[in-house]
């Protein structure tokens, strides 16, 4: 089962910062888990209906949303970086 991380508004919105979610035979990329999150509805629909504001990183790597994932991943969903 995979370890879901949510940090900074993400993680304030939700209510939590980390979830374990059982993946459906289906969800085997990015795009398939933020499909299913988003079809949650509520918070998680609004926030991965707009996947352009959140980025998302598997195993502490920036990930793009056709990285394939698997029940022994870490994966984190994070506002974009920005700099000064």
């Amino acid at each position: 089962m995979p370890d879901i991380l949510y940090f900074a508004w993400l993680r304030d919105r939700l209510g939590h910062d980390r979830e374990a979610i059982s993946l459906p035979s289906g969800v085997t990329r990015v795009s398939d888990l933020v499909q299913m999150l988003h079809d949650r509805g509520g918070e998680y629909g609004e926030i991965f209906g707009q996947p352009e504001l959140v980025r998302v990183a598997v195993n502490q790597s920036f990930a793009a949303l056709d990285t394939c994932i698997g029940p022994d991943d870490e994966i984190a969903f994070f506002p974009p970086v920005t700099g000064g």
